[in-house]
């Protein structure tokens, strides 16, 4: 019978990044590699996107709206907005959202998102913490709100957007 081997414990190592390098740099975002050392004490590169215009101290880089509109003798139905997204090739059928600008509230973000997108008027029900949603490749943050729309409300009858500036809507 074979004796087995004693084990030794695992020594935990801690991941850290050892330093970041900007490899190319345009005005929304830029390219880094990072080198870093993985739990098992190797060294590693990375390569993520990082936006240009995350603001200091600011709880998020930008919001995104589930709207959910609601008429009488309708059926609830969530609001998209349709985009051409040059990274994807084509058109994407998308969740209202934006950046938050300047000493704006991602809440009140939220809303002027939505009525630039959508034209609709509506009420926050609730915001989520900032989340990351594809940390594998970017460090961008992102709210979500949860907004309720009365579509029975003279203001959401016929609404209209109110593209900024710049604005990439195509709907």
């Amino acid at each position: 019978m074979e004796k087995e081997a004693p084990t030794e414990a695992l020594k935990s190592i801690q991941e850290s990044i050892l330093k970041e390098e900007t490899i190319a740099e345009r005005k929304w975002v830029k390219l880094e590699q990072t080198t870093y050392v993985d739990s098992t004490g190797r060294t590693r590169t990375w390569e993520s996107v990082k936006r240009t215009t995350r603001k200091e101290g600011a709880s998020a880089d930008g919001v995104a709206v589930i709207p959910l509109l609601q008429r009488t003798l309708h059926h609830d139905c969530l609001v998209l907005v349709k985009q051409f997204r040059p990274p994807m090739g084509g058109y994407c059928l998308e969740f209202p959202a934006g950046l938050i600008d300047d000493n704006e509230t991602p809440e009140s973000a939220a809303l002027r998102e939505l009525e630039e997108e959508t034209g609709y008027k509506g009420e926050l029900v609730e915001c989520s913490p900032a989340l990351c949603l594809d940390p594998g490749l970017t460090n961008c943050t992102t709210h979500i709100a949860t907004v309720t729309i009365n579509g029975d409300s003279p203001a959401n009858l016929k609404p209209k957007q109110k593209p900024e500036e710049g604005g990439m809507l195509n709907a």
